[in-house]
């Protein structure tokens, strides 16, 4: 029985609308997010994305997960004909135009010679009319090469960051529209809105959760519809990193400046902010003049809760093909090039016995194959596995087969500031862990004790620390246990708690019912 005022436990607190510009499985804060806050009484959408021209829909928890289609247009390469008659007077006006050319001059030729051996086209006017095509073929083949050259040239040139022309374009774009030039220097962005507007207007949210930079403009905006129709809507706006510290990982001088026009014009459009560490925070705070510091929500793992699948935790060691008596390193997270990871395939010689788990989201992906690939040249593939995620309520015991936990990731500005999402992993499955001198996992890992620390791409280093955690695996081990406060801090449970803090904060009304009785 409720007393007056108090809210039926049945009601949902309002609703959330979470966006996240992917796929959402492979996205373990949203799922922790979306489930956690569903079970703290909130009605939550996550919306997501997908290559397909259909729509998915499943259940996470307690939360809906609904996939929307996803298309580039505005984001695909178009042509510049007045600046590439420019630059490049003789290139074709696109690349495919170029590559169409060469593939028919070459066909032409070839169909020259397959007439000349023909039977019956041995007489002089055959032959003449042959020797025609074969001259007219060869200048046309000329042509094509030169201005296939350009386009060729043409590309590289729209390239390079440095270049004099791309540099003044660039310039004038940000210095006739500011903030807003992302509109000329990067119009994929606006396919992005494309995709969620009609969704995230129809769920007529409560709060829009915006997961990262592309999320915040689409929720703004939809943020502005819903009060222009009288609908009042809060914008929580979830910074996962410090976009202008991170290396691009877009091709062209134009993706990053555009990225982060986007993001500071609609910055201040967020009616609370949450990043995952304090600097971070800061930061923020700092290079978009933020009201209010954000709420720190870490990257870490959930202990507790309903599971989210019936499948049992796989194991890793047999996945890898091993006994419990084979030393093995696991890294678990995504597989680019900053991340390090070609640092533990060139150790692997030098390092007796030892096998190495790579957990990555796409395993027969470019950056896996060629990881394997070295791993061949070493002759150590034997001792390389390539393994998908798992469930993200089943990461922890899943890494807890391992005897190291490594992170050997490169010094960018975006790496320094923040203990990431395995570093909490492989905490909570009590591996030693190997990381590499970023400064803030570093510094962590010097105060606690809990593994080793190497200078970031140094493979004689590396090779030391995981030597000393191997040696002396359990004095690594042992902290965890004298310790037991760090594990308490370091969970989701505690970190939804902060979250819902948020929403309660931003919509008084929903705080969560006291329990009274009469």
């Amino acid at each position: 029985m409720h007393t007056e005022g108090e809210t039926d436990p049945l009601e949902p607190r309002g609703r959330v609308v979470m966006l996240v510009d992917n796929g959402v499985e492979k996205d373990s804060r949203v799922q922790k997010a979306a489930t956690s806050i569903a079970a703290a009484g909130w009605e939550v959408h996550l919306v997501g994305c997908v290559r397909s021209r259909r729509r998915q829909t499943w259940r996470l928890g307690g939360a809906h997960v609904l996939l929307v289609p996803r298309q580039d247009v505005l984001n695909r390469p178009r042509p510049r004909v007045w600046r590439s008659t420019l630059r490049r007077p003789l290139a074709y006006s696109h690349a495919e135009v170029a590559a169409y050319r060469r593939r028919l001059v070459q066909s032409r030729r070839a169909d020259i010679a397959a007439t000349r051996l023909a039977p019956g086209v041995d007489g002089p006017v055959w032959k003449a009319w042959l020797a025609a095509r074969r001259i007219s073929a060869r200048a046309q083949q000329s042509w094509v090469a030169l201005r296939a050259h350009q386009t060729d040239s043409l590309a590289r040139a729209r390239m390079d960051a440095n270049s004099p022309v791309e540099r003044l374009a660039l310039a004038f774009w940000q210095k006739l529209l500011g903030d807003r030039a992302w509109r000329v220097l990067d119009r994929g962005l606006w396919d992005w809105d494309t995709a969620y507007r009609t969704t995230v207007d129809e769920l007529e949210p409560d709060i829009i959760h915006a997961n990262d930079f592309r999320m915040l403009g689409v929720g703004a905006r939809a943020v502005r519809r819903a009060r222009a129709k009288g609908r009042e809507v809060k914008l929580v706006w979830d910074a996962h990193e410090f976009l202008p510290g991170i290396r691009p990982w877009h091709d062209g001088p134009r993706w990053h400046p555009a990225v982060c026009a986007y993001e500071r014009e609609y910055a201040g459009a967020a009616d609370a902010v949450v990043t995952v560490s304090a600097p971070l925070a800061d930061m923020l705070v700092e290079h978009h003049g933020l009201r209010q510091k954000p709420a720190v929500v870490l990257n870490a793992p959930a202990i507790g809760g309903e599971p989210t699948t019936t499948r049992p935790v796989p194991d890793l060691r047999e996945l890898c093909g091993i006994g419990v008596g084979t030393p093995l390193a696991v890294y678990s997270g995504g597989a680019s090039e900053p991340r390090g990871l070609i640092i533990m395939i060139e150790a692997l010689p030098r390092l007796a016995g030892l096998h190495v788990a790579l957990v990555v989201p796409v395993p027969g992906g470019s950056e896996a194959k060629r990881l394997l690939h070295r791993a061949g040249e070493l002759g150590v593939r034997d001792r390389v596995h390539i393994l998908p995620y798992v469930p993200f309520d089943q990461v922890v015991p899943f890494l807890s087969a391992a005897d190291v936990g490594v992170i050997p990731i490169h010094h960018w500005p975006n790496h320094e500031i923040a203990l990431i999402t395995k570093f909490f992993e492989y905490s909570h499955a009590r591996l030693p862990i190997v990381v590499s001198d970023v400064r803030a996992m570093s510094e962590t890992v010097r105060g606690t004790g809990q593994g080793e620390v190497f200078r970031a791409e140094d493979e004689d280093d590396y090779v030391r620390a995981v030597e000393a955690v191997l040696s002396a695996p359990e004095r690594y081990r042992a902290v965890y246990g004298a310790r037991p406060d760090l594990l308490r801090a370091w969970t989701w449970e505690a970190q939804a708690e902060v979250l819902d803090g948020v929403y309660t904060e931003l919509l008084p009304g929903a705080a969560k019912p006291s329990v009274k009785s009469v």
